[in-house]
């Protein structure tokens, strides 16, 4: 059974959204992603300070079974990206919720975290891509 952290949101294409300040999310990849995608070998991101609008692709992610696009579940500005996942890609399988974030992104509307699926949501979501 996949992990879910309860006060994240989440987006059907599985990337997490945790709120660390007002107006500020940090993004990574679930855990059911990482899951499904195996052993990952390596991480394309975003520029920081690079403009990322909801539901494009932003890079990509490389497993041993395939390459996977990145999409941002928020619009916004790239503020920084985790820079560990150059060299050490495999932390986002160890520690997807926290090692292996992906970005931190200033939002353009922090009202667009409402479209995101909450915990249960998520929870439903996956357990009927995996039955």
């Amino acid at each position: 059974m996949s992990r879910i952290v309860a006060d994240f949101y989440y987006s059907k294409d599985h990337e997490w959204v945790q709120v660390v300040e007002d107006g500020r999310v940090r993004v990574g990849i679930s855990d059911f992603a990482q899951e499904q995608l195996g052993e990952i070998v390596f991480v394309e991101l975003p520029e920081s300070d690079s403009a990322v609008e909801a539901d494009e692709s932003v890079g990509s992610i490389e497993s041993v079974k395939a390459v996977s696009d990145l999409y941002s579940p928020v619009s916004g500005t790239v503020l920084q990206v985790n820079e560990s996942l150059e060299d050490l890609p495999e932390i986002v399988n160890e520690s997807p919720f926290d090692e292996g974030w992906l970005m931190e992104v200033q939002l353009k509307d922090p009202g667009q975290l409402e479209a995101l699926l909450n915990a249960d949501q998520y929870r439903k979501l996956i357990e009927g891509e995996e039955g």
